[in-house]
């Protein structure tokens, strides 16, 4: 017997009890039963029981456990594909476990050490990286074995996205320290904008900006004194002869680059100061030709910068917003000296000092950082300013226009590269925004000591490593360009950078090519952990049959794992396959409960 559907045209299906038999080599079907009346739940567990298999009642089955796993396997893949255990450590051991479920946590939910180790059991990464009844101080432990290993991990990162004679970029960014006891948190320039004491941290990156290496210095450590510490790794460690740095302003500044001239094989990239530029403007003669006619963009030659390539560019949209910005600042600037000259005015039994003014004065020139295009005229009760016409004439001069400087000759760089090459040290200003954002929060840092602080900066480090890769992996679901590299080739080196049309179309629908959704990172590792590993249950006491299951993926599951596996790198070092997506039943037998 069998359950059989049949079509009824504009009226319901029509569902039938029937039996068939062969007669006369023909098939006989014979209806015993209509049974459309009943509910659905009935013909399916009548469907059952004609298959032979066995109903239960509802009690005797439940899922005693379900723990978020699909976030889990998609790190989990990655890391396998990227080889990172061979990476960590090429013998295993408890300490490797531990590193590796400490990166894969602070990519999912980043936290403090004794957090993160309560996490673990919060998802499958202790089971998945057998890691399980670990505390912080098993985690502290790992994070002093993994300082050891720093070097010979960061070497083969070099080995894997450095080649010889390669571009090199490094940029340097601080985080506030809440503490008072670590002897690298010292006061310096605090780029949180914080008055907190401050570590600094240079980061190294190949041309896509991938991280290779970083390390981390006192809070009052210069950027320009962190320079030649990188050239020695570089070098030293990591064996590269020859080399391009490419730094910015700030970082290369006039002294470090004469040390790079006496570094044999090593080249540099950098830009010049507004000063700089303005000397050259200066001192071009205007019965030359213009600099910029029918191209944005010119190689040039000075005097005082014998050796180096000059390339100078301008952006025409660039020198339009600076203008308008500057206007809306001196404008803004004004409004609040004209309102401290009428509380002036108004103060004529007390009258206001003329260090009482100064001190309100100095407060507005600081509020929009336009105070050095303002002269003032401070007395007792008196207050009076006018803008520096030449001043602001002068910068104005240079809107829009910056210039590149650097010691490859033109048939090793063109003008071009040279351009693009400087403006890809925005893949380390990235590098920093995800380090020190909610995505890994390399801040707060919850540890006082020397070691534990640059372990902890490391492991955000490798964390980003890993994001870096599924990130461009499933750059298709995401709000990003897929085709990046192609569009920087094709584009004007120094014109303003304009999403794709692909880009455009995401953001638009909200929709992928293949019709999925469109997600932020955080809401795609959301999606994620909706599969779940669950714990079942059939029946009760000591004749108990537990086993495992995993809820089943969606479309859209599914098309990230297919994305995974098809763009993630896989890793020369490992020869290992990698497991499949689909749904499986822990366990090849299910065992009873004692």
């Amino acid at each position: 017997m069998y359950i059989d559907k049949i079509p009824n045209r504009n009226s319901p299906p029509a569902i039938l009890l029937r039996e068939s038999s062969r007669v006369g080599g023909k098939t006989v079907k014979k209806t015993l039963a209509n049974l459309s009346a009943l509910p659905e739940e009935a013909i399916v567990a009548l469907r059952i029981i004609l298959k032979g298999e066995t109903l239960l009642p509802s009690n005797h089955y439940a899922v005693e456990r379900s723990l978020p796993c699909g976030h889990v396997r998609a790190i989990t893949l990655a890391m396998d594909r990227l080889g990172m255990t061979e990476l960590i450590a090429s013998k295993p051991s408890r300490e490797r476990n531990l590193v590796s479920a400490m990166l894969a946590q602070r990519i999912l939910r980043p936290g403090s050490k004794l957090e993160t180790g309560a996490l673990f059991t919060d998802t499958t990464i202790a089971q998945a990286f057998n890691v399980e009844g670990v505390d912080e101080n098993d985690l502290y432990a790992a994070m002093d074995w993994l300082l050891e290993h720093q070097p010979f991990i960061e070497k083969k990162l070099a080995k894997r996205h450095l080649d010889e004679g390669s571009m090199v970029f490094y940029d340097v960014s601080s985080s506030s320290y809440y503490g008072s006891h670590c002897p690298l948190a010292v006061r310096g320039k605090n780029r949180d904008g914080l008055k907190l004491s401050c570590i600094v941290y240079g980061l190294l990156t190949d041309r896509d900006g991938r991280p290779v290496a970083i390390r981390v210095y006192p809070g009052n450590t210069g950027d320009p004194a962190t320079v030649p510490d990188q050239i020695q790794t570089l070098r030293k460690e990591f064996g590269i002869g020859q080399l391009v740095v490419v730094g910015d302003r700030g970082m290369l500044t006039q002294p470090q680059i004469e040390k790079l001239r006496s570094v044999d094989g090593c080249g540099w990239i950098s830009c010049l100061r507004s000063s700089d530029i303005f000397t050259l403007l200066k001192t071009h003669d205007p019965s030359d030709a213009p600099l910029f006619t029918s191209r944005n963009i010119a190689e040039i030659t000075h005097p005082d910068f014998e050796g180096e390539r000059l390339i100078a560019c301008y952006n025409p949209l660039l020198a339009q917003d600076r203008e308008r910005t500057r206007n809306e600042l001196l404008d803004c600037t004004e409004a609040l000296f004209k309102k401290l000259e009428k509380e002036v005015g108004r103060r004529t039994k007390k009258l206001l000092s003329a260090s009482e003014i100064g001190l309100k004065a100095g407060v507005i020139l600081k509020k929009y950082k336009v105070g050095k295009h303002f002269s003032l005229t401070i007395r007792d009760s008196h207050i009076s300013w006018t803008r520096r016409t030449e001043k602001i004439a002068r910068e104005k001069s240079l809107d829009g226009i910056y210039v590149i400087r650097t010691s490859e000759q033109s048939d090793v760089l063109s003008t071009a590269d040279a351009v693009k090459a400087y403006k890809r040290l925005g893949n380390v200003e990235k590098a920093f925004r995800t380090l020190k954002g909610v995505d890994l929060s390399i801040r707060p840092i919850h540890h006082r000591l020397e070691t534990r602080v640059r372990a902890h900066v490391f492991l955000c480090m490798l964390a980003y490593y890993i994001e870096w890769h599924m990130r461009q992996a499933l750059a298709p679901l995401l709000y990003a360009e897929e085709n990046l590299e192609a569009e920087r080739v094709a584009r004007d080196p120094v014109a303003q950078a304009k999403p794709s049309r692909n880009s455009q179309t995401k953001r638009q629908t909200k929709c992928s090519q293949d019709g999925q959704p469109i997600r932020r990172w955080d809401g795609l590792l959301q999606a994620l952990s909706t599969i779940t590993d669950n714990v079942c249950r059939i029946g009760e006491g000591e004749n108990a049959i537990r086993f495992n299951r995993q809820t089943e993926l969606t479309s859209y599951q599914q098309r990230v794992f297919d994305i995974l596996d098809q763009n993630l790198p896989l890793s020369a070092s490992i020869k290992t396959t990698v497991p499949s997506n689909r749904n499986t039943i822990s366990g090849s037998t299910p065992t009873s409960s004692h």
